[in-house]
């Protein structure tokens, strides 16, 4: 394919501030703040959202405001804080499944901030490693070809930066109301935060069925961003845990026999043991929420399934793109990186260093001792299969969003295939039983983290071509931001999984894994890996899942999206599809009135900003105060503020929560006002 006749915005001979301290700074910056944002999502959702429109909005307005930065410098911002996002989502979708993993595995030792330290900085490196000899297979012959519609919508933003533009304006005003609704909610407990009815289980119609809302700022805006179609079918899947599977459930297994089934799942001590999921009463032999208990018993396993054969129908149907692309890429490997006369944006990082660094990587791996594995042997085969893997699905997962964007970028199925293979091939050579289990989520946590990653990196080489970047300076950020960001990402892993003093009382030693923060990707691929290896897996419950997504795709509905919500509670994804109705109802005022938005302006739309505001201000929030509420006096200064006896004495504990209800409903209303405000054109700004 010849390459294109595309001229950048800043053309080749012109030099410019680009890669300066400034630059990086503000750059870690954004990562910093996004990636912990991203992994407190992720752990309570198992969702992300991309980052990058929001960290170039703030390139813009902080960079140029105050530190007079170029549109290259606001380039490279945005380039270094993107890593922190994308790196944070690999981690949380994977690595807290050591928590989850068999007793006898010693996973639980491997959960500690050196390790996920490591393996985030690891995952991160080969993710933008493998991305360099692709850069120019990809982002210039194919410029016409894969749009990378993110960093397409970067670029403009970058571009009309330049010109003035004051969009920022929406998002920042979106993060102010999220941070004062967190702080009513999350501080003074103002606004309910899960308001819930549920059935009692002796209801002879609809037993124990539950429908609930953690009515959060974040939720709200994620729902918004991704439209009221995912939105749809993400609830329709909680629809079906909670108001079909549970009812049903309750209404025909005893509670002695619930019981047992969490007590083989470790999650309940014993039958003569109070506590455990669903509250267990061993006098009376009953839960006090046989919802949770069912869920947590049966349901859950069902949506397991669903999930692992949702993101594998996913990954099957990108085959051709597969093939074709990894083609494509090896053809770009042959040609020759060029010479010292090249164009200021036509230079990358040697491809010298991309095989220097692989090698560095397998090595490491095998001798740094924090890592699974009892021998270098062991460390050697896993640093070789994360560095194949990694090559595959590097190119699989850079192209795949070059065509779809990053939001559909099947993440989650990669990390099944790998795992899967993981998995095969330690049967193969003999490894079997619990031993193993940690070194097989090391591979599919750092092939997550590198996909990731590489999908993020490849937007932002889209939009350093399009403003007219240099590639090396950009690359070397990327190394910059990934491991500036691992740093916090690992110690905002561990400051959510640290109990509340209320959760220690209960004698739960980590918060992650409980309801909430319920880390379900992780879960989920732990779950695969205790299945494969230690043959220890409720196989009835698993197939009904993977059925369910059969019969959804047999149905044309995509079943990753339905499957999540399965293994979701219901109080995440209800309040996501109310901010994706929200957005249906300012599309469909926006059709009749006969106004018609590119894919760009939707993406810097006011609406789509402000949701982006809520959050990363929701999110954020949560981080604050988990970090907060680790310090018992700090916890129990903010016991000492929560206004939720006062006013549930006032109104009753349901007009307290009707409260709560009104609050979000205010908060929606402004969102949908928001988004109904006239648009500005992006050659305009």
């Amino acid at each position: 394919m010849s390459e294109t006749k595309f001229k950048p915005f800043v053309a080749p001979e012109v030099k410019m501030k680009e890669l300066t301290l400034k630059s990086i700074l503000l750059g870690c910056l954004a990562g910093v703040i996004f990636g912990a944002a991203t992994v407190y999502l992720a752990l309570k959702a198992g969702l992300t959202v991309s980052a990058s429109i929001p960290i170039a909005v703030i390139a813009i307005t902080l960079g140029r405001k105050f530190f007079k930065t170029t549109i290259l410098e606001n380039n490279i911002i945005q380039t270094t804080g993107s890593a922190g996002e994308s790196i944070a989502a690999g981690v949380v979708f994977t690595l807290p499944g050591f928590l989850f993993l068999s007793a006898g595995s010693n996973g639980e030792n491997y959960f500690d901030y050196v390790t996920i330290l490591i393996l985030a900085i690891f995952g991160g490196i080969l993710g933008t490693l493998m991305m360099i000899p692709l850069r120019r297979s990809l982002i210039v012959k194919e410029h016409d070809t894969l749009p990378y519609p993110e960093g397409t919508a970067c670029g403009s933003v970058l571009k009309a930066g330049e010109k003035g533009g004051e969009f920022a304006k929406t998002a920042f005003l979106g993060l102010g109301f999220a941070l004062a609704y967190a702080m009513l909610q999350k501080v003074f407990h103002v606004i309910a935060e899960v308001p819930t009815f549920m059935t009692k289980q002796a209801n002879k119609i609809f037993p124990s069925a539950k429908v609930s809302g953690e009515i959060t700022p974040e939720y709200l805006g994620v729902g918004y961003i991704i439209g009221p179609k995912i939105a749809g079918v993400l609830v329709a899947g909680g629809v079906l845990a909670w108001l079909c599977l549970i009812p049903l459930l309750a209404s025909l297994i005893p509670g002695e026999i619930i019981a047992t089934q969490l007590v083989k799942l470790g999650l309940l001590a014993s039958l003569d043991t109070p506590g455990g999921s669903g509250t267990w009463d061993p006098v009376t032999r009953t839960f006090t929420d046989y919802s949770t208990a069912i869920y947590q018993a049966y349901v859950k396993q069902i949506g397991a399934g669903a999930v692992a054969a949702g993101g594998f129908i996913t990954l099957l149907k990108t085959i051709p793109t597969i093939i074709s692309s990894f083609k494509d890429s090896l053809g770009s490997l042959k040609e020759k990186g060029g010479d010292g006369n090249v164009p200021r944006t036509e230079k990358d990082i040697s491809f010298k260093f991309v095989i220097i660094g692989s090698i560095a990587l397998v090595l490491l791996m095998a001798f740094l001792p924090m890592l699974p594995g009892d021998s270098i042997g062991n460390k050697l085969l896993i640093g070789l299969l994360v560095v194949i893997f990694g090559a595959f699905f590097v190119t699989v997962s850079s192209r795949i969003v070059g065509l779809i964007g990053s939001s559909n970028n099947p993440i989650s199925g990669m990390t099944i295939a790998t795992i899967m293979g993981t998995c095969l091939i330690f049967i193969a050579v003999g490894w079997t039983g619990k031993v193993f289990e940690p070194m097989a989520l090391v591979v599919g946590g750092m092939i997550c983290i590198a996909a990731a990653n590489a999908g993020a990196t490849s937007q932002d080489l889209k939009s350093g071509y399009i403003v007219g970047a240099t590639p090396r300076n950009q690359q070397i950020a990327l190394f910059i931001g990934a491991i500036v960001s691992s740093l916090v990402i690992g110690w905002t892993v561990h400051i959510l999984d640290t109990p509340t003093a209320e959760m220690a009382a209960q004698g739960i030693k980590h918060a992650i894994g409980t309801e909430k923060y319920a880390a379900p990707q992780a879960t989920l691929m732990a779950t695969l890996i205790k299945g494969i290896l230690s043959f220890n897996l409720d196989w009835q419950f698993v197939l009904v899942g993977v059925f369910i997504a059969i019969t959804l795709e047999l149905c044309g509905v995509k079943s990753l999206s339905f499957a999540v919500g399965a293994y979701l509670p219901l109080s995440t994804t209800l309040p996501i599809f109310i901010g994706g109705v929200i957005r249906g109802l300012v599309e469909w005022k926006q059709k009749r009135s006969g106004v018609k938005l590119t894919a760009e302006e939707e993406e810097l739309g006011k609406g789509n900003l402000f949701a982006t505001g809520l959050v990363a201000g929701g999110a954020v929030a949560g981080v604050i105060v988990a970090i907060l509420s680790v310090n018992d006096d700090v916890s129990k200064g903010l016991a000492n503020v929560n206004a939720e006896h006062g006013i549930a004495g006032m109104l009753g504990h349901g007009g307290y929560q009707i409260l709560g209800v009104l609050f979000f409903a205010v908060m929606g209303y402004t969102l949908y006002r928001i988004g109904r405000q006239k648009q500005t054109s992006i050659d305009k700004l």
